[in-house]
């Protein structure tokens, strides 16, 4: 299919949370689409309202392991919560460290309809987290603690894609 642009901060869909996926034959090409985007260098994972799409699925690309997940849920967090450096290509530019769990398990569908979970640690559960909390509508901002946000939406505001 193709690679979609990024919706950037300050869009409403991400701000909004995701609808589930009913048919899942019908999701192929949208999943192909979030594949192909994740696939440049740097994407860790894209969600579909990353990409205008206000269905629930994302993909992933975490150390040569690339995949996806229709209509995904975090089923277990756990190693307890640290402050993680993250970015996200929605509000590019900036790297703050979000308060994440270091294990995470999460589970969804294939586009067969097959249930998956998936697993990991680092970088992994740091993806899991990020790309579920969009499909709900959550930023990573969100999990700054209160002085890190205010430095971060300081330095929002000076970005230069960044419209008022």
């Amino acid at each position: 299919m193709s690679v979609r642009e990024i919706r950037l901060f300050g869009d409403p869909i991400l701000v909004t949370p995701s609808a589930e996926i009913l048919d899942f034959a019908s999701a192929a090409g949208l999943i192909q689409d979030l594949i192909d985007t994740t696939s440049l260098s740097g994407r860790a994972g894209v969600a579909a309202t990353q990409i205008g799409v206000g269905l629930s699925a994302f993909a992933y690309n975490v150390q040569g392991q690339i995949g996806y997940l229709i209509n995904p849920k975090i089923t277990e967090l756990s190693g307890g919560l640290i402050p993680m450096e993250e970015g996200c290509l929605s509000v590019p530019g900036l790297w703050h460290p979000a308060i994440r769990h270091t294990i995470a398990k999460a589970s969804g569908f294939l586009l067969d309809g097959s249930a998956i979970e998936i697993s990991g640690e680092g970088l992994m559960a740091q993806a899991l987290q990020h790309e579920i909390d969009h499909l709900s509508g959550v930023l990573y901002l969100d999990r700054l603690e209160k002085q890190e946000r205010k430095l971060a939406f300081k330095a929002l505001r000076e970005q230069v894609w960044f419209t008022r």
